[in-house]
């Protein structure tokens, strides 16, 4: 049974910074592409940022392109998620995935996890 578990969230001030975590089991890690998404009350899911499952290219969304960072351990089967500069509107909730094939643009999960919850103070 694959399971993906989020930690990290929690409540930051604008301008701050937190590190997202997501666990990975039931799966082979590094056959899987892994990313996070966020969604606010109201909105649409959104694409956050993804990672190859091997060499580590990343891609991006456009809202947080040089705010936020994308890695993985292959090690700990754990991919993180690092957010700097947070915005007020960066208060969602986060969601890791991990998708078998990579695309251009957001990946295409095939497994997600429950989420973690993300509030920015302003």
């Amino acid at each position: 049974q694959v399971q993906l578990v989020e930690s990290g969230g929690g409540l930051v001030q604008a301008g701050g910074s937190l590190r997202l975590s997501c666990a990975a089991s039931g799966l082979t890690f590094t056959s899987y592409h892994m990313g996070w998404f966020r969604q606010a009350p109201g909105k649409e899911r959104e694409f956050v940022a993804a990672i190859r499952r091997i060499g580590g290219h990343t891609n991006y969304g456009d809202s947080v392109k040089g705010r936020f960072a994308i890695s993985r351990d292959n090690v700990k089967n754990t991919v993180y998620l690092q957010m700097n500069s947070l915005k007020p509107e960066d208060a969602a909730v986060y969601y890791c995935a991990a998708a078998a094939d990579w695309v251009t643009g957001p990946i295409r999960p095939d497994y997600w996890g429950q989420g973690a919850q993300v509030t920015v103070s302003s």
